[in-house]
This record gives structure tokens, sequence and C-alpha cells, in this order.
């Protein structure tokens, strides 16, 4: 083969692929006519194929350069547009699908909460009436904390901020992901975690009430507890998704049935891991915060939850 020849009669196309590049460099996309745009497509697969064949054969070293910057250049041009397009899907989705979702599946995240709080009140009653139900649930250093010293447990997280929230948020995002995966095994594991962790937070709030703590402990919990609750109801919600599909597909096939659920129960995950992470950073850096006045952290929590109420209602 003649690669001189080759080169000539390529390299009308080479220049062309670069004077459409410059222009959408310099100029942006609204700048090329359709054809252009048409072009570049093609141009770019050709070039591609010509920088192939060229480090095949060992051609010319700055020949060779010269193709792999034309073709990193189009690349980046072309799979920019996808990207793009990508970011919108992504922002049009938390701006009005997600949402909607929420409210589609508000039944689910009511059952959930209803388990939550039932276990809740279980626990607070029992804690109230039997001291020792609280070490059943409530781990004994914590007891010991509250009731030998007479003070809360948290002060630990201000010393160590950004290593507290990120552990926080890794341990609610587990929590939360177990959840959704329980509805695997029929719901079972999301109502038992949902109950579960309802009994520790009765037991608590009973056992800071019995030694009158009750203030600053649910002025620690408002601020990140306003997202992070509901992002474990969502979780539970996802579950029992999941759970539904499996036991009670309706008119469809098990596996359609399934299908569907697991798709919703899919976009609330895509709704609770941003809510985690928010709470984890608000857990880590502002529940603690002993400068923060507690009418204040009451404040905020409300504000976090009506914003996210808010959010919900949101429609196009």
């Amino acid at each position: 083969m003649d690669f001189r020849r080759w080169i000539a009669r390529r390299d009308q196309d080479w220049q062309t692929l670069d004077q459409i590049l410059t222009r959408l460099e310099t100029k942006g996309i609204k700048s090329l006519p359709t054809e252009d745009i048409q072009q570049l497509a093609s141009l770019y697969r050709a070039t591609s194929a010509d920088l192939a064949r060229a480090q095949t054969h060992d051609l010319n070293p700055r020949l060779r350069q010269n193709l792999q910057s034309l073709i990193t250049r189009a690349y980046s041009q072309i799979y920019q547009g996808d990207r793009r397009q990508e970011w919108n899907k992504v922002a049009q989705f938390y701006l009005w699908q997600l949402p909607l979702v929420l409210r589609q599946t508000f039944s689910y995240t009511m059952v959930a909460f209803g388990i939550f709080f039932l276990a809740s009140v279980i626990a607070w009653w029992y804690s109230w009436r039997d001291p020792t139900f609280l070490e059943l649930v409530v781990p004994t250093d914590l007891i010991s904390t509250v009731r030998d010293k007479g003070q809360l447990w948290m002060g630990s997280i201000l010393t160590m901020k950004p290593v507290a929230a990120s552990g926080i948020m890794i341990n609610n995002l587990s929590v939360a992901f177990g959840m959704v995966a329980g509805g695997v095994v029929v719901g079972l594991w999301t109502i038992y975690a949902l109950f579960y962790n309802g009994l520790l937070l009765g037991a608590v709030g009973a056992l800071v009430a019995q030694h009158n703590l009750a203030i600053p402990f649910w002025g620690f919990v408002f601020p990140h507890g306003s997202l992070e609750l509901p992002a474990i109801f969502l979780a539970g919600a996802a579950g029992l998704l999941i759970a539904k599909g499996l036991l009670w597909p309706g008119p469809y096939r098990r596996g359609y049935a399934l299908k569907q659920q697991a798709i919703a129960a899919a976009q609330l995950v895509f709704g609770i891991v941003p809510l985690l992470i928010i709470a984890g950073i608000i857990e880590g850096f502002i529940s603690p915060a002993p400068w923060i006045p507690d009418g204040l952290k009451y404040l905020l929590g409300a504000a976090f939850f009506l914003l996210l109420l808010s959010y919900g209602s949101r429609q196009k």
C-alpha cells in the first residue's frame, strides 16, 4: 500500500474535522449547521479507523500524534453532549420525578412510619413501667452515662467531626440499604429493622426523660432527625414495595410485578442517599454543637422538615 497517497487522500477529511472542531470549541454547538454536526460523527469514526491503521503500520509518529489529538478532541465534544444530557436527566429526576414517586408511594411510607411509631410507643411505655426493659434494648454503657453521670453521650462527636460525619453516613446508609434489601425476604427484615429502631428510639427517649435530659437530647436529634428519620421510613417503604411485588402481584405475573415495584423502590433509594448524606453532615457538625442553643436546633429541624415536605409536593 502506498501510504503517501493514502495520507494525501485522507488529509482533506482530517483538515475538515479540525475546522469543525475548532468552530465547536470556540463558538459552541449552536454555531454549527446540521450537516456539519452529522459530518462530525462520520469524520470521527473514519479518523479513528485511520489512527488504528497508522498505529498498525507504525507510520510517522507526528502523523499518529496529530490523529490522536483529533480523536481526543472529537471524542470530548461528541460525548460532552451526552454527558450534558445525562446530567440534565438527573436534574429532571430530582426536580420532578422523585417528588412524584414520593407521593405515589406515600401509603407505604406511612406504613413504615406506623411500624416505627408503634414500636417507639411500646418501648416508651415499658421503659417507664419497668426499668429493666431498658437493659434489653439500650446499650449498658449508654444507660450508665445517662443514669450515673447525668449527661448525654454525644460529646465525643465534637472531637472528630469529619470522621464522625462520614461514619454516621456509612452507618445510616447501611441500615437503609438493609431495609430495602429486606423486601426480598417478603419484607420480614424490613419490618424487623423498622420495629427495632423504633424500640431503640422510644427506650432512649424514656431514659433521657427520666433523668431530665429530654430537651438537650431532642435538641440533638431534631436537626438531623428531621431528614434522617424520613429517609429511614422511605427505605422501609422501598422494602415493603419489593415485598408486595413478591406476595401480591395482583393481575400481573409475579416477575413483572416484582420488576415494577423494584423500579419504584430504586427511585426511592436515589432519594434516600442524598437525604442521609445531608443528615450525616448535620449530625456530625450541627447537632452536637454546644454553641448552638437548643431552641435554634429545634427551629432548624422544623425548617429542614418543612423544606422536605415542600420538596415532596413539587409538581410541574
